[in-house]
């Protein structure tokens, strides 16, 4: 994408995976995939934050 926004990966063209290392994932973090999906183009949509005590907790999936 050329309006200076860098994902951090793309799995299969397929996938968004944004991920994070914060207290907690917050409002700004998926407005931020969201619109990753939106310029994009692609449908499905993972944010993972690895500052949480299992990963299952800091894992969110978005379908556009």
């Amino acid at each position: 994408m050329d309006a200076g926004y860098r994902l951090d990966l793309v799995v299969a063209e397929t996938v968004i995976v944004e991920v994070k290392a914060v207290e907690a994932l917050s409002r700004l973090h998926e407005a931020q995939l969201l619109t990753y999906l939106k310029l994009s183009g692609l449908r499905l949509g993972y944010l993972m934050n690895f500052n949480s005590v299992q990963l299952r907790h800091g894992l969110r999936r978005f379908v556009r």
